[in-house]
């Protein structure tokens, strides 16, 4: 089986994979059990977890919630967290020896207030960035993990995609999309949208959803997603199951 949306130049990627195995294995899970869990193939995790290879967008959601984690802990090992207990963790996170998760923690609550820990001010030029799969890079503008939510400065290369034309993604929570500049054009079950810059989206993140730039430049736009969590995972088109009765590489986000 082939994953299509999973580029293999390894030079500009953030080292997420030992991360991914680190907390894959504390859960006593295989490399197999993992990624049937995630409609991926196994050989697609093992690349991941030794830098051959770079999850798209949506199979990056994906092993987060498989993994019960947030995307910044998953991208951004080491990061400091926001809206949790002391030392930014929460009080359902494990016990930790040398940073290496010893136990499953429950799904974090959505962000409440409190002062960043990080403090209140990102940087343009230090936000925390990674490249993903079909086009898409993401830059963090909070200086720490918000528990719950994701505030995201967003580009999609032109061609880039959050998925093929055939997979969109669900989960759980809301967001909201704002673009900057581009034309970026958005999937919602069976309506679709074009959004040019200062138009701005809300997504029901439960329906089938799939983002792209079919234009001739690059998109740039401010994404929030707030309460993402596990749902149904992969879908085809409109909301068929995606890989029905097979691993299924090729998800996607919104």
């Amino acid at each position: 089986m082939s994953e299509p949306e999973e580029r293999r130049s390894p030079r500009s990627y953030p080292p997420i994979g030992q991360r991914l195995r680190a907390e894959r294995t504390a859960r006593g899970m295989s490399l197999r059990e993992l990624a049937e869990r995630a409609h991926v193939s196994a050989s697609l995790i093992s690349q991941i977890e030794t830098g051959r290879a770079q999850p798209s967008v949506s199979t990056l959601y994906t092993l987060a919630d498989e993994l019960s984690i947030s995307v910044d802990e998953l991208l951004f090992p080491g990061s400091d967290r926001n809206g949790a207990g002391e030392h930014g963790r929460s009080d359902t996170d494990p016990v930790r020896a040398d940073d290496a998760p010893v136990a499953v923690r429950e799904r974090p609550a959505p962000f409440m207030g409190g002062a960043p820990s990080g403090g209140p001010l990102q940087r343009a030029d230090d936000r925390k960035r990674i490249r993903l799969a079909s086009g898409v890079q993401w830059e963090r503008l909070t200086t720490a993990t918000e528990v719950g939510t994701e505030f995201l400065h967003v580009t999609y290369e032109v061609g880039g995609a959050s998925s093929p034309e055939d997979a969109f993604q669900r989960h759980g929570g809301h967001e909201w999309g704002y673009v900057l500049s581009g034309r970026l054009h958005v999937a919602i079950g069976f309506d679709e949208y074009d959004l040019g810059p200062g138009d701005a989206i809300s997504i029901d993140s439960a329906t089938p959803h799939r983002l792209s730039n079919d234009g001739d430049e690059p998109v740039h736009a401010i994404w929030f997603v707030l309460g993402r969590h596990s749902h149904d995972g992969p879908v085809g088109a409109h909301g068929a199951p995606a890989g029905a009765g097979h691993a299924h590489a090729a998800d996607a986000e919104g």
